[in-house]
């Protein structure tokens, strides 16, 4: 019985989903001393964004259950079948955040002052869709916060460069967020709920994902130029475009059928793709 609970909170969590944002971060901390970072600190900056990230997205699971039930695409999900006692997801959310602010206070006093600020933005993303259909781009700038947080674990201080990073980790996520939304544009309209597609339509959702997308390459050239990266860096940047190329290619307005294979398997290397490349170019 414990074990067939912890296969399905780890279906739930999705915990390959963590490669989004953890390599990122770990840029974000390799760029702040241009080397490499203590052990220590990248373990505790792993600690963070993995407690950060299980937290958020138990917290989304709860709190869209009952949207998520309604939804044939999604009425299967552990959460909204019931699959998982409530107490034991609302005591992850309690465990990961806890580790988080354990994680902060072992790395510097800012770190543990701005946590407060991150569960803000986790927990509150999750309610944005009833209200406003920025809510990818606060999906975005919620997992971009990990390349800025690490430079700040690594530096103690708030520097603009990683909010360069930040910026582009942001419109990348929200841009592949909004095709895969396309799934649910009857849904959302019926229920009143806000999102770019319901909004703007497929097409004009689309065109949002693709400027997006072209923004966050070009934020990553400029985080080259400011720090001074070398050719490896910028390999892995124009890889990484066009695997964004590729994946605007197989998904279109007329046909959604790879949208998961696009927005999940294919995305899921984006960051460690840019995360090699930039090590080699840093320690080459």
């Amino acid at each position: 019985m414990a074990l067939e609970k912890l296969l399905k909170f780890l279906k739930m969590i999705d915990f390959g989903h963590t490669l989004f944002g953890l390599p990122f971060a770990y840029l974000g901390a390799f760029l702040a001393v241009m080397g490499v970072p203590t052990l220590s600190q990248l373990g505790w900056i792993t600690l963070a964004m993995i407690s950060a990230r299980t937290s958020a997205l138990c917290l989304n699971r709860i709190i869209d259950r009952h949207l998520d039930r309604a939804n044939p695409r999604t009425a299967h999900w552990v959460m909204a079948s019931g699959q998982l006692p409530l107490a034991l997801v609302w005591g992850t959310v309690l465990i990961g955040f806890l580790l988080l602010f354990l994680a902060a206070s072992r790395l510097n006093p800012l770190c543990l002052q701005l946590a407060p600020l991150a569960v803000v933005v986790l927990w509150g993303y999750s309610y944005t869709k009833r209200f406003t259909w920025w809510c990818h781009i606060i999906l975005g700038l919620a997992i971009g916060m990990g390349p800025v947080g690490a430079w700040i674990a690594i530096t103690g201080r708030l520097d603009w460069q990683p909010i360069l990073l930040s910026l582009a980790v942001a419109c990348w996520v929200a841009g592949f967020d909004i095709t895969y939304a396309c799934q649910d544009i009857e849904f959302d309209r019926k229920q009143g709920l806000y999102s770019i597609p319901a909004r703007f339509g497929i097409k004009g959702a689309f065109r949002f994902s693709e400027t997006l997308h072209l923004i966050m390459v070009v934020l990553l050239i400029a985080v080259g130029l400011v720090l001074s990266l070398g050719v490896w860096y910028y390999i892995g940047v124009t890889i990484a475009a066009l695997i964004l190329l590729y994946e605007h290619r197989i998904v279109t307005p007329e046909n959604l059928s790879r949208v998961n294979f696009a927005s999940f398997k294919i995305n899921r290397y984006v960051g460690l793709l840019i995360f090699v490349t930039t090590l080699a170019d840093i320690l080459g």
